[in-house]
């Protein structure tokens, strides 16, 4: 879970069930589970955090100028986040840790925001707490029937590799047809 929110893509989509599934085979504690990877988001965020933070003119600005059109990121949309988080500060740190995708970049805005580092902190645990419960739970509910559900989950892989490309090139062409 760390390794996720220090902007290293590895989902926790995959890594909270199947630790929720070990949970439920007697392997770990669910609680803990969930306790663990809320920690694991916190010790990854303040990594993300500190790059935003010291690192915001001399490289993510500089990233975003250089490779911000091959990434779909304008330097204005990073101005725009920066004007959401000063407006709405905890709620946007706590509520996008509950969203895929947005959970694992949004503690970088929030350093070149300059968030208050304590709030940030707390912010960032209680909501990835919940997804990390949230995900475990999933995992551990599904149990014994992990192995049963593979072939179903086998029938919906072209569905969901179509529904993936779909809104990918839905989100290329409003970011082109924008520009």
């Amino acid at each position: 879970m760390a390794i996720e929110s220090a902007l290293i893509p590895l989902p926790s989509e995959i890594i909270m069930p199947f630790s929720g599934f070990l949970a439920s085979v007697g392997k770990f504690d669910l609680n803990m589970v969930a306790l663990m990877g809320a920690i694991g988001n916190v010790i990854g965020s303040l990594v993300a955090y500190a790059i935003g933070y010291w690192g915001h003119e001399k490289l993510v600005r500089r990233f975003i100028r250089k490779f911000g059109k091959w990434i779909l990121v304008s330097e204005k949309e990073l101005d725009e986040t920066e004007i959401l988080l000063h407006k709405y500060k905890d709620l946007v740190v706590l509520g996008s840790r509950v969203v895929p995708g947005i959970r694992t970049v949004i503690s970088l805005p929030c350093g070149f925001a300059r968030l208050p580092l304590g709030r940030f902190i707390v912010m960032t645990f209680i909501g990835s707490l919940i997804w990390s419960y949230f995900l475990a739970w999933i995992g551990f509910v599904l149990g014994e029937n992990w192995d049963t559900l593979g072939p179903y989950f086998h029938k919906a892989d072209a569905l969901i590799v179509i529904l993936i490309v779909g809104v990918i090139a839905w989100y290329i062409y409003h970011k082109i047809k924008k520009n």
